[in-house]
């Protein structure tokens, strides 16, 4: 694994990725884990429950992955809409798995109380891969705009594109890891030719507001309901996490829409991006898949409370 000492084995050193190199990347990245056998399979199952629809495929020769959605099978046009995401970085685990257990375990509970569209992997491949990136090596959470060059972005934005402005929360599931700053941010600095600075990694789950309406309550209601199942990242010496400026406990700011992220396609009152840590000694798996749907669950019910 890479190091801030060590240069990415992959191009020059303040030289921008070329197709040489974005070519010898993806040549390293071998298929480690199965979409259809761990994911779409468990997505089949809830459908005697939910409304299970395939919204695209991603092709990228010669494999082919359906993209998946779980809709509420009561949907009616007169209740607000709840957008849940996961898997936008097909590596984050927890938020794939838990965005699925939200569903198995707790959707019922809002029947008849809002629309529930679920999307539990955005990024298949890239999951199977246990990678930020997709094929290629394009970061799909920076690519929620017009003209996406990422398929994967913009499919759900087509999804999501007839009820954008009907959806009172929206939650995207992530994970911050080890590997976010031993692989991923020097892969970053290395593809855009910039030298790669360590931020650090928090230990324990924090959230991203959108900078541009933030909403310091409905952010506290979720740390305050994930802080019975896991850990809450405290800010570093600097009063920060990531580099970022901590604003309320356990919570920092992004412009999302500015960044192209994914919290950033509708126009709900509610948003949020969850980042657990699931590196951690003091956690497990099971509580990072736990902590996520305990998420989604809190910020349901703030966003129904303020109806």
């Amino acid at each position: 694994m890479n190091t801030a000492s060590a240069p990415y084995p992959i191009g020059t050193p303040g030289a921008p990725w070329g197709d040489e190199e974005r070519a010898e990347w993806l040549s390293r990245q071998p298929r480690q884990r199965s979409y259809e056998s761990e994911v779409l399979s468990v997505t089949e199952r809830l459908r005697p429950r939910f409304d299970v629809e395939q919204y695209s495929r991603l092709d990228y020769d010669p494999e082919s992955y359906p993209l998946m959605a779980i809709r509420s099978r009561d949907w009616r046009d007169d209740l607000p809409v709840v957008l849940i995401t996961g898997g936008v970085h097909g590596y984050e685990t927890s938020g794939v798995h838990g965005a699925l257990q939200f569903v198995d375990r707790h959707a019922a509970d809002y029947a008849g109380r809002v629309n529930l569209l679920v999307v539990p992997c955005v990024s298949p491949w890239a999951y199977e891969r246990i990678h930020r990136w997709n094929p290629n090596a394009v970061d799909p959470n920076r690519s929620f705009r017009h003209g996406s060059p990422a398929e994967e972005s913009a499919a759900l934005m087509r999804l999501v594109a007839p009820v954008r402005d009907r959806v009172l929360m929206h939650i995207d599931l992530h994970e911050t890891t080890d590997t976010d700053e031993t692989e991923f941010r020097p892969a970053l600095a290395a593809r855009d030719g910039q030298p790669f600075e360590a931020a650090g990694i928090p230990d324990g789950f924090y959230l991203v507001d959108d900078s541009e309406n933030p909403q310091p309550e409905f952010q506290q209601a979720v740390i305050a309901a994930v802080e019975q199942v896991t850990h809450i990242a405290p800010a570093d010496d600097n009063g920060e996490i990531i580099g970022t400026p901590v604003v309320t406990r356990g919570v920092i700011q992004y412009p999302l829409k500015q960044l192209g992220l994914c919290a950033s396609i509708t126009s709900a009152p509610y948003k949020t991006t969850t980042e657990v840590y699931p590196d951690s000694p003091r956690t497990t798996p099971e509580q990072c898949n736990a902590a996520q749907a305990a998420a989604v669950c809190a910020a349901i019910d703030y966003a129904l409370a303020r109806q």
